[in-house]
């Protein structure tokens, strides 16, 4: 018993002593500071608001609707498997994420984004299955890709950039709207 208290004050002692640390020193002067880079742009790639080109007929794993397809020339295999592509539907009534459900022409549908490299497939489809709604091409698009890489760990989680609003998301990239 005596030997396990012993061990244990030297296990505390030896604690104590690591874990207390005096000061080391004084400051050094700071270098130069560079040039500031954009404010929370690092690597992120965004389109300038596009029109895509008329849509058609297209049936993609057993539903039927529209497509059309817009280039993405930045938009690469790595950021395909690693990244984050965000894409956005902007008219009269505000900018919307992809997917985006609404009524239109008097049925439920869909807007979703395809993405493969250098290319983003547009694809509308009605719920029900029966016939098609177009994409006009009055819609204006715009993409985002956040490159991934950098593996999260649980004091940096990887924020979901596709439950912020197309605002939040501008803003925390500083990307003029």
């Amino acid at each position: 018993m005596k030997f396990s208290k012993t061990i244990f004050t030297i296990f505390l002692l030896a604690i104590s002593t690591i874990s207390c640390s005096g000061d080391d020193g004084t400051d050094g002067v700071n270098g130069a500071d560079g040039a500031p880079g954009a404010a929370g742009t690092a690597n992120v790639i965004y389109s300038a608001w596009l029109t895509a080109p008329a849509a058609a007929a297209e049936t993609i794993d057993g539903t039927a609707g529209m497509s059309t397809t817009i280039n993405a020339p930045e938009l690469s295999t790595d950021i395909l498997s690693k990244g984050t592509i965000l894409v956005y539907v902007s008219f009269g009534s505000g900018t919307y994420t992809l997917p985006y459900t609404s009524t239109a022409g008097g049925f439920a549908n869909t807007i979703t984004a395809i993405s493969n490299p250098q290319k983003i497939k547009l694809f509308r489809f009605r719920h029900d299955g029966g016939g098609t709604v177009n994409l006009p091409t009055t819609l204006s698009w715009r993409y985002i890709l956040i490159p991934g890489g950098v593996t999260a760990t649980a004091k940096t989680a990887k924020l979901d950039y596709s439950k912020m609003s197309y605002e939040e998301v501008c803003a925390h990239f500083n990307i003029k709207p």
